[in-house]
């Protein structure tokens, strides 16, 4: 078979297959230098697409690192700006104490009232606690060393015995001996008498505490009516809004002098009648022991004497 392709050749010109393959490659780097920036932004495209969809509808896909949004070149909240990480911005603390604030709350005037009345209500009822004792209204050892007296007749020793204890139980017993020479009836008059006067004395006592008790809320509830007054007229008087520090501070003048009126009234009531049933059991104790120990006076007649 006749080769076509022999002058070529022979004339230095490409054969057949290296012309094809020649061309060919021309085409592919023709399409690759057009096809390439072209073929780049559409896979760019599809990435931000696909991105999107998987960020989620209606939210903006992040900013690539590095540019003004922010990223790791501004640190992320760094030093350079953003919160510190872990926590926000802490409240400052406050400037003043609470006690403080109760102090200027209440002002002189409620703070001296209060401390008066706390004042005389403890040592009230440190008073009123001595006088409540058993040695000191109904001691046992009188009740013994007088009743050995009369047993054994020594009436003057026990009448000396008893006028010299500074108890209850003593007065009462050295104002029926005294008495006796009248007879059991002006006897039991006269350690009556003298009962009922110490009674009405720790009663005395005693109803000052109560007082304190029924008068300390009394002042709070006046300190509760003039800082409500005060809130008011600072929204009377006020030509624009007022501040809630403006009106805080009556409502807290009222709040916190009903507090310590009831603080000091409360405990007041309690000791006082604690302190009087205490009082009242040990009176009726000494009136029972008195009329014991002076029973055996009961046939005396009067002018008949205690021998």
């Amino acid at each position: 078979m006749t080769n076509v392709y022999g002058p070529l050749q022979v004339f230095g010109l490409p054969s057949r297959s290296s012309v094809v393959v020649k061309a060919a490659m021309l085409i592919v780097t023709v399409l690759f230098c057009v096809s390439g920036p072209v073929g780049m932004a559409v896979a760019q495209d599809e990435a931000m697409d696909e991105f999107a969809d998987i960020a989620g509808p209606g939210e903006e896909a992040a900013p690539p690192a590095g540019d003004d949004a922010g990223g790791p070149a501004d640190g992320g909240g760094g030093a350079g700006g953003g919160a510190p990480a872990g926590g926000g911005d802490t409240a400052p603390p406050p400037s003043d104490s609470l006690l403080t604030w109760v102090l200027d709350s209440l002002g002189y005037t409620y703070l001296i009232i209060f401390l008066l009345l706390s004042v005389t209500l403890v040592s009230l009822f440190v008073m009123n606690m001595l006088a409540a004792r058993r040695e000191t209204l109904c001691p046992n050892e009188l009740i013994e060393s007088f009743e050995e007296k009369l047993n054994a007749k020594q009436f003057q020793e026990a009448y000396d015995m008893a006028r010299t204890d500074e108890s209850v139980l003593g007065q009462v017993l050295s104002a029926g001996l005294a008495k006796i020479s009248r007879g059991y009836n002006k006897a039991i008059e006269g350690m009556q008498e003298v009962g009922e006067e110490e009674s009405m004395k720790l009663e005395h006592r005693l109803s000052y505490m109560a007082l304190i008790g029924n008068l300390s809320p009394m002042i709070g509830l006046f300190g509760t009516v003039q800082g409500m007054i005060a809130s008011f007229r600072v929204i009377a008087t006020s030509p624009q809004t007022p501040k809630p520090a403006e009106l805080a501070e009556g409502i807290s003048t009222a709040l916190f002098t009903t507090l310590v009126g009831l603080a000091v009234a409360i405990p007041a009531i309690a000791a006082y009648n604690i302190l009087r049933n205490r009082v009242a059991r040990l009176l009726l104790e000494v009136g029972v022991q008195s009329e014991n120990l002076m029973s055996r006076f009961e046939d005396i007649q009067p002018g008949g004497g205690a021998q």
